[in-house]
């Protein structure tokens, strides 16, 4: 079951990668080093995106080299004016999505929002937190096609 669906998945980012390649858009490169866990985060749930970002913190501390990218309602963790939620402390440690997101960003996680976050929101590059820019779906796949990248999704 796992192998079908890699080899899916493999079969669907190569379609990407002609599609991207039709529309004047570099291909997915998998030979350079990819980072060893790709978080995706999508979850509108604070809770949810906090424990993501705390399974993050924890695998960088460990030794990864781990990236975030945060889709849909998430990419509203990498606003500089996040909405309320994102920043309401959350028991045990009174932690917050954002707050915790800052911090990876302040030691060096990368922290991208989706391509297509920015031009279906009302905001613009430069309302994300500095730090945070905007990955680009080829930069993406290369990541997840990386054989050594562990991809994680909330």
């Amino acid at each position: 079951m796992i192998k079908t669906l890699f080899t899916a998945s493999v079969a669907t980012l190569a379609a990407f990668s002609t599609a991207c390649a039709q529309q004047g858009e570099e291909a997915p490169q998998s030979a350079e080093a990819g980072p060893g866990m790709l978080t995706v985060i999508t979850a509108a749930e604070p809770q949810t995106q906090l424990m993501a970002l705390i399974l993050t913190r924890a695998s960088a501390q460990a030794g990864a080299d781990t990236r975030v990218l945060l889709c849909d309602a998430a990419g509203d963790l990498a606003l500089a004016e996040p909405p309320q939620s994102a920043t309401a402390p959350l028991a045990p440690r009174s932690m917050s999505p954002h707050g915790l997101l800052s911090m990876l960003i302040d030691n060096d996680v990368t922290v991208q929002v989706c391509a297509i976050y920015l031009p279906n929101s009302e905001h613009e590059a430069g309302d994300l937190l500095a730090g945070v820019s905007v990955a680009t779906p080829s930069e993406i796949a290369a990541v997840m096609v990386h054989p050594g990248t562990k991809l994680f999704t909330f």
